[in-house]
This record gives C-alpha cells, sequence and structure tokens, in this order.
C-alpha cells in the first residue's frame, strides 16, 4: 500500500461521511447516520492500517501522517457527540475539518514515506502521538462548540445541556492531553536523557496546556458567565495551531528543536 492509493480511500471515506451528515441534517433515522458514518471510519482506518503494514511502522512520523489521524478522529468523536446528545449539525462540522486535512494530504502527496530516526523508534512513540491526536481532535470538537454557541446560537441564552457538552469535551481532551504530555516526557527521558527541554515545540506545549487549564478553572470560578470562557477556548485552539504545526515555521525552532524532523 502506497499513498498513491489515498485518494481512493479518502474519496470513498468523505462520500460516506457526507452521507452520514446530510442524513443526520435531516432528521433520518440513526441506523443511516451511524451505518454510513461507521463505515466510512471503517474504510478509512482501513488505508491506515495497510500503509502501516506497508511502512512497516505506525504512520505518525511526518504532518501529513499526524493529519491522516486528526482526519479520522474528527468523525469518529462527531459521531459520539451526535450518538449521545443528537446534535443534528456536529457531523456536518466534523466532515467538513475532515475533508479539509484529507484535501492537504492529496495536494501534498510528497511529503509522507520517511524512515523513522533512532530516536522516534520507541514503544512510547504510537500511543504518545495517537493520544495526542485524539486530545486534539477532542479540544477541536470543543472549538466548533464555542464558535456555535457565540456565533450562530441563535437566542442570546445558552442552553445548559450544550455548554456541559462543551465542558466535557474540553475536560477530556485536556485530560488526554495531559497523558500526552506526561508519556513524551518519559519518552524524552528514555531518548535524550531529560525529560523536558524548554525547546520550542514544548514550550508552546506548555503554553497551551495552560491556557486551556485556565479556562477550566474560570468555568468553575464563574460558571454563570460562559462567554468569557468561550472565547478563551478559541484562543487555546489558536494556540494549539501554534503547537501543533505553526511552530515548524519558526527560525528557531528549524535551527534547535528537537521535535522538528521534516518539511512540512
Amino acid at each position: 500500500m502506497t499513498w498513491d492509493s489515498f485518494i481512493y480511500f479518502a474519496l470513498v471515506s468523505m462520500a460516506l461521511w457526507a452521507v452520514g451528515a446530510v442524513a443526520a441534517l435531516r432528521g433520518r433515522r440513526a441506523a443511516w447516520v451511524f451505518g454510513s458514518t461507521v463505515c466510512g471510519l471503517v474504510v478509512f482506518f482501513a488505508f491506515i492500517l495497510c500503509l502501516w503494514l506497508s511502512l512497516e511502522r505506525p504512520p505518525l512520523r511526518t504532518m501529513g501522517e499526524t493529519r491522516l489521524w486528526y482526519s479520522f478522529f474528527l468523525p469518529l468523536i462527531g459521531l459520539i457527540i451526535y450518538g449521545r446528545w443528537r446534535y443534528k449539525w456536529i457531523l456536518s462540522f466534523s466532515f467538513v475539518l475532515s475533508t479539509v486535512f484529507i484535501m492537504i494530504n492529496l495536494f501534498k502527496p510528497d511529503i509522507h514515506n520517511k524512515t523513522l530516526m533512532p530516536a522516534l523508534q520507541s514503544p512510547l512513540f504510537t500511543p504518545h502521538v495517537v493520544v495526542y491526536m485524539f486530545s486534539y481532535a477532542l479540544l477541536g470538537a470543543a472549538a466548533l462548540m464555542a464558535v456555535y454557541l457565540l456565533f450562530f446560537k441563535r437566542s442570546r441564552s445558552i442552553d445548559p445541556r450544550e455548554l456541559e457538552l462543551t465542558d466535557n469535551l474540553l475536560r477530556v481532551g485536556l485530560s488526554f492531553m495531559t497523558l500526552g504530555m506526561l508519556s513524551g516526557a518519559i519518552w524524552a527521558k528514555e531518548a535524550w536523557g531529560h525529560y523536558w527541554s524548554w525547546d520550542p515545540k514544548e514550550t508552546w506545549a506548555a503554553i497551551t496546556w495552560f491556557c486551556y487549564l485556565a479556562v477550566i478553572h474560570y468555568r468553575l470560578a464563574s460558571p454563570r458567565r460562559p462567554r468569557p470562557a468561550l472565547v478563551g477556548l478559541l484562543l487555546a485552539f489558536l494556540l494549539l495551531q501554534m503547537c501543533w504545526w505553526g511552530v515548524n515555521y519558526l527560525p528557531a525552532a528549524k535551527a534547535s528543536s528537537i521535535h522538528i524532523y521534516n518539511q512540512l
């Protein structure tokens, strides 16, 4: 399996996810929504698994490969949210975001087939990155909820159930991010001899983590004033993008970061 085959798996998956999203918006039977979305996830994961076997390593090495996982987790989390709270629009949002990442990978097909450097040949590498990608998808869903509540909600009052959903996504997402940071620290100790080095990637990770933590503490301290917290959630998500891929463009990161292994 090579990246040349990705377009076929991607097109089938996107078509199935689109059917599920439209079915949800039109209030069709849940069997249509779940069946179509799950089939799309199975097809997409089949490519990930085949690529994994072909590369003889987990496809987590490059930015393109991490986008692959993000494209998978977004519809999965959208489906979980739909199944729990029946929000008709969430699958459409997750489908659009996933499509964006898929299209980036389709238009940049020359960034994937890289061998693993020795530091990445650790058993901690795969769980570390997968946990991070899952946390990014959860926090991305929380950011979508914040956008919806701030800009698309017709009534001025915020539904407590929707706010609770946003809080839950935030807390679980930050929990997985924390787990990713801890596993990364253990991996760094094994690979480089120290848990934390404050290089540009790690610095932005710390800034992002503290920003999300501040939003959680604000929600606990001011539960009746959710809008500033929602704005803070969007700010934290922007910092997350900086931590994920924006740091790759920083001259200091290119010169000294141990986390910059290849071009985007």
